[in-house]
């Protein structure tokens, strides 16, 4: 890819040189955090688009600002194109991120203080789903299931009984770090039993879900976002799903509840992705993702790994590094070194904080859209394993730079943006 950035070049070099630093990041290095992809390039184009100086506050057809008309082809575009893709019978696609599609969803749903039953952070949640540190824990009160400490899975008579015990309002059912399929149908019966509602957080595995590859929750749950990248492979936004009844509220809520004028130049890259989601090669895609997390897992555990919940079956998979002597930030550390990008990840019941972890967290999405197969990942594992295996070792900082040399290798055959 060769961006025409001329202008920024001459207005601004410094800005320039950060946008092309990061061009070249992104090109020479592995990127395996779960919650990344490569968007296309008419995606970007799109984002960059004249969209970016419209204001257009409300909905289509029903704008606050005059000059609207291309905007509201845009969203309508979008919209419809969601809808298609998920059989969902309203669509927001204003939100900002996936964090205010759920916010949006609270606030239309809840009232302050109001009881939510969510996954744990610690066991794989997200900081939506009740941290005490998020808005969603400092607004509403919070109990949480988490998965079971021999297994790894979620154990859904458990969380029947939190629901019985607790009463929530609302359950939140979705996680950023949990890797096996989530049974949106069982979580629907617990909220039906205590007369809660079911808000299903799809941001990880909106691919998966759109492909097929993954129950969907649409049926089942009164709301269902998800953020538009990740497996999407969209531009970064939000979007929320919901039963046509919470249309009118879902709508106020997100506009003029949490934001003002929607992002319309993201709005018009989301359509551009959902037409990508539409085409005969998304699925195979997606089912290379899969294929491909599993293979990087196996490859681990033969290489004396422990994954949580023992595998995986979506694009992403959790590693408990307490058998390797290395902590999540270390790893992190030592992977970053030879141009491999992780993030550290607490693991359930994880004795350490979040800023060291006992683990890390692997995700496939970025370099199957590079075009990485089953082989290259097994590559791939035996580049981490020496890596973390070689930390603190005598020749330490030249296995790092060997490691390096082989993912710069693989980089080189599978460029992105070709």
């Amino acid at each position: 890819m060769n961006p025409k950035l001329d202008a920024i070049k001459q207005s601004d070099p410094e800005t320039y040189d950060a946008i092309m630093g990061e061009l070249q990041r992104e090109q020479n290095k592995l990127i395996l955090i779960a919650s990344e992809n490569y968007a296309s390039p008419a995606v970007m184009e799109a984002q960059g688009s004249v969209f970016t100086n419209k204001y257009a506050e409300g909905y289509t057809n029903k704008r606050y600002y005059g000059g609207c008309e291309y905007v509201d082809i845009v969203e309508s575009l979008a919209i419809n194109r969601a809808k298609e893709i998920f059989a969902a019978e309203h669509v927001n696609v204003q939100a900002h991120s996936g964090s205010q599609a759920n916010m949006s969803v609270f606030f239309s749903a809840l009232r302050p203080g109001d009881k939510i039953l969510g996954m744990d952070l610690r066991h794989g949640g997200h900081l939506t789903h009740g941290a005490t540190v998020n808005f969603s824990g400092m607004i509403y009160e919070n109990v949480f299931y988490g998965v079971d400490k021999e297994t790894g899975y979620i154990d859904y008579e458990v969380v029947r009984e939190q629901a019985i015990k607790h009463m929530p309002k609302m359950i939140v059912a979705g996680a950023s770090a949990y890797s096996r399929t989530i049974d949106f149908k069982r979580f629907s019966a617990i909220a039906a039993e205590v007369n809660a509602t079911l808000l299903a957080d799809i941001a990880h595995i909106a691919g998966l879900v759109a492909a097929g590859l993954h129950p969907s929750p649409v049926p089942y749950a009164d709301f269902v976002t998800s953020s538009t990248h990740k497996t999407l492979r969209g531009p970064r936004g939000g979007m929320i799903m919901c039963k046509e009844k919470y249309a009118k509220s879902i709508d106020k809520a997100v506009f003029p509840g949490v934001q003002g004028g929607p992002l319309m130049h993201v709005i018009a890259a989301k359509a551009v992705a959902f037409k990508e989601v539409l085409t005969d090669g998304f699925k195979a895609y997606q089912e290379q993702i899969i294929k491909n997390a599993q293979r990087l897992s196996n490859e681990l555990k033969l290489r004396g790994y422990k994954i949580i919940s023992g595998g995986t079956d979506t694009h992403l998979m959790l590693i408990d590094l307490r058998t390797k002597n290395i902590t999540g930030r270390e790893a992190e550390e030592a992977l970053g070194l030879a141009d491999i990008t992780v993030n550290k990840n607490s693991i359930p019941y994880d004795d350490k904080p979040a800023t060291v972890t006992s683990g890390i967290r692997l995700g496939t999405p970025a370099l199957t859209t590079r075009g990485f197969t089953e082989g290259d990942m097994a590559v791939v594992a035996d580049i981490i394993d020496k890596v973390i295996t070689g930390h603190g070792q005598p020749n330490d900082s030249a296995n790092v730079e060997a490691q390096r040399q082989r993912v710069k290798e693989l980089c080189q055959k599978k460029p992105i943006y070709v």
